[in-house]
């Protein structure tokens, strides 16, 4: 019997566990989730200093049109030790310099006029003016970055402020990707009658990479006990096992007993979904394996609501189901109550309102329509019509355009 969608894609979240942690460059752990908790290790910025080029002073020597004597001189990248603002006069301060005794105050050079030594200033100038202030960022052992985190440029800069060359991440899974049909042949290869090229292996792989594992191209296994034997046996030293085809009814379709055969524990067999039915998720200790569809809409859209959301997990990622996004049908749709349907549909933006229609010919042998679009929707089980002006949910798997 079928498991409802819902069931299916939590079973498969409560199977998976986060990967082990790997130190990575700073330069390569963008978009990598941080696996422990970033403290400031100092003060920052370490010191008071300028925020402008200009001229550190007094705030109380600060009148209009009355002339302070510049005596001195604070370069970024120098100390300030021995440098003091006296009453009457100020110093000439570059951005990023540590700020001197008595400073409590920087006035930009652009509101300044200066002759013979002197300086005249042009306007207002309060105490605190372009001065930053030791530890008004972060703290000594203040929390900066907890462990969860997506890590951006900006996550990135600071860890590079704080002097880290490397930092511990989540491991990006190793995903073994397995397609299977003796109808099969590579891109390249002669096509003979009957034959079909094997797109699948590249579509899941760009997938997984663009979620941010690595994927592994096993070849094609053909139908035959020996051949997938070899080929899952390899698969299955990765992280992560995707088969595509062999699942379904048909009296080749031998995945599912060769699989059970090397020791792998189906959680489930057949979704209540449409298309994707005879998707399949087992385990063999601990290690995820996914067998989708032959049908190559089917494996994409069985990936993006199944295998996406288990790597993210994998990698560390706290959020890991697409959130849905209200659009508007402009178009009514009749489906058969029993199972979800994934709708492929084009959502177009008219202001902040989203209008949904369908992208085609849902057929999951027609693979124009998921080109043309940029969301799922996703209609409920029970559901038998969506009419014109009904909301539906939708996951975007691309940007959406102005209507």
């Amino acid at each position: 019997m079928a498991v409802s969608f819902e069931s299916a894609r939590a079973l498969i979240l409560e199977c998976v566990d986060t990967l082990s942690q790997e130190a990575v460059s700073l330069l390569d752990v963008v978009g990598r989730v941080l696996a422990e908790d970033i403290r400031a290790p100092w003060d920052m910025p370490r010191w008071d200093n300028s925020a402008m080029d200009g001229f550190a002073v007094r705030a109380e020597d600060c009148v209009s049109g009355q002339p302070l004597t510049v005596d001195g001189y604070i370069p970024a990248g120098r100390s300030a030790s021995g440098v003091t603002v006296r009453s009457g006069t100020a110093v000439r301060i570059m951005t990023g310099a540590p700020a001197p005794v008595g400073c409590d105050a920087i006035v930009p050079i652009e509101e300044t006029e200066e002759d013979e030594g002197k300086i005249i200033i042009n306007g207002e100038v309060r105490k605190g003016d372009h001065l930053r202030v030791r530890g008004e960022d972060f703290q000594q052992e203040e929390l900066v970055i907890a462990a969860g985190t997506i890590l951006r440029p900006a996550e990135i800069n600071m860890l590079a402020s704080f002097g880290y060359q490397t930092v511990s991440v989540f491991r990006q899974p190793k995903v073994a990707i397995l397609s299977t049909g003796d109808e099969l042949v590579e891109p390249g290869e002669e096509i003979g009658p009957g034959q079909i090229i094997n797109s699948n292996d590249y579509s899941l792989a760009a997938a997984v990479r663009e979620v941010g594992g690595e994927p592994l191209l096993l070849g094609i296994a053909r139908d035959d006990r020996k051949s997938l034997t070899e080929k899952i046996t390899e698969g299955l030293k990765a992280d992560v096992l995707i088969t595509t085809a062999g699942v379904s009814m048909g009296d080749l379709d031998l995945v599912c007993e060769v699989l059970q055969s090397l020791g792998v524990e189906r959680q489930f067999w057949k979704v209540a979904i449409k298309p994707g039915r005879p998707t399949a998720f087992g385990l063999k200790n601990g290690k995820p394996i996914f067998s989708l569809p032959g049908n190559p809409v089917s494996s994409m859209i069985t990936f993006e609501e199944f295998v996406r959301p288990a790597l993210l997990k994998m990698m560390g990622h706290q959020s890991v189901i697409k959130p849905f996004v209200k659009a508007t049908m402009k178009e009514s749709v009749n489906k058969k109550p029993g199972r979800v349907q994934f709708l492929r549909v084009r959502v177009l933006a008219d202001g902040e309102q989203l209008f949904a229609t369908s992208s085609g010919d849902q057929n999951t042998g027609i693979l124009r329509t998921l080109l043309r679009a940029n969301g799922i929707a996703v209609l409920p089980v029970d559901q038998e019509q969506v009419h014109a002006g009904e909301d539906v949910n939708v996951h975007l798997i691309a940007a959406v355009e102005k209507l």
